[in-house]
């Protein structure tokens, strides 16, 4: 590993990009001290300028180099969570750059747990903007193979850790305000934090911070996606099936139909092994050339908040034209 090591710090060091392993989901980073880098960063994804990317940092020590006002209640998350999947907003410091806040006076911070996250952390000795690595609004990266085939040459260096442990993005909590404040749910959970924080989650509103995949569409594969109860996914499968189209499905049930035409993945039945082979599952259907892709409706309770939280805004974001 100390060869792919210093070949991505040297890579990061000369303004390059670099797509590693978290424990959530692979990121494409740069150099969060280098606005050059970052611009390169936002181009290869196609993120909009104001949409801003979390910074990936070693240790608490430097916390005071990338923010301000740091709450005990941000301390209490960061002691129990860190290294772990939660990003928190804080104030940002002075002198940290409008390219990774999208102009706002906030930054998302995380410590990842993924050993060669934390290694290459520490050899690289700064922070590291990491959005997912896959184009912007599109299906997150669980595997180097996935990052690979989305960027080709427009990824410097693809340091290849595996497979993604949780397979999904982090949990987002704002707290800046007096209360914490659930911005994107993931495999933390609201009753996780609050439980660590001692205090009640409050409500998001329109003056919350932006926060990195929390947009209305958002993780969504090519083909267009619905989400649906099993019903009436098996009854829309043999209609379009009888039509002629070609139909993706990601089901909880393994007792495939006998139609033509039919793609079909069995998911896990648990929340986090799901979550674990969403976008691995996603990726697989997305390349079958179907004509649709449908999912079938998930449990509502808050173990499967963050998946459904995901799939709704692939739905939003894998309309079909004459719906978009």
């Amino acid at each position: 590993m100390n060869s792919q090591l210093d070949e991505a710090v040297a890579v990061l060091k000369r303004g390059g990009l670099v797509a590693f392993p978290t424990e959530t989901v692979y990121g494409l980073g740069a150099d969060a001290g280098n606005p050059a880098a970052i611009g390169k960063l936002y181009a290869a994804k196609g993120r909009p300028a104001d949409h801003p990317v979390i910074v990936h940092v070693a240790g608490t020590a430097n916390l005071n180099e990338w923010a301000r006002e740091i709450s005990p209640v941000a301390r209490r998350l960061a002691q129990r969570f860190w290294p772990g999947p939660l990003t928190l907003i804080l104030k940002r410091a002075p002198g940290v750059s409008d390219a990774i806040t999208g102009g706002q006076d906030t930054v998302g911070l995380r410590i990842p747990s993924h050993p060669v996250a934390h290694a290459l952390l520490e050899k690289f000795g700064g922070g590291i903007a990491a959005p997912s690595a896959n184009r912007f609004g599109r299906v997150s990266a669980t595997l180097a193979e996935h990052v690979r085939r989305e960027f080709g040459a427009a990824v410097d260096f693809v340091f290849d850790g595996g497979e993604c442990d949780v397979g999904i993005e982090s949990t987002i909590v704002d707290v800046t305000g007096a209360a914490p404040v659930l911005l994107r749910p993931g495999h933390i959970t609201a009753r996780d934090i609050e439980q660590a924080a001692g205090i009640a989650l409050a409500a998001p509103t329109a003056h919350s911070p932006r926060a990195p995949g929390t947009l209305a569409a958002h993780y969504a594969p090519a083909t267009p996606l619905l989400v649906m109860e099993g019903d009436l996914l098996l009854e829309l499968a043999a209609t379009l099936t009888r039509q002629g189209k070609r139909v993706a499905v990601l089901a909880r049930s393994a007792l495939q139909p006998v139609l033509a035409g039919v793609v079909w993945i069995a998911a896990p039945q648990e929340a986090p092994q799901y979550a674990h082979d969403l976008y691995a599952n996603l990726r697989t259907l997305d390349s079958a050339g179907c004509d649709a892709l449908l999912v079938e409706e998930l449990p509502q309770g808050p173990d499967w908040a963050a998946v459904n939280d995901r799939l709704l805004r692939a739905a939003a974001g894998a309309r079909p034209s004459s719906t978009a």
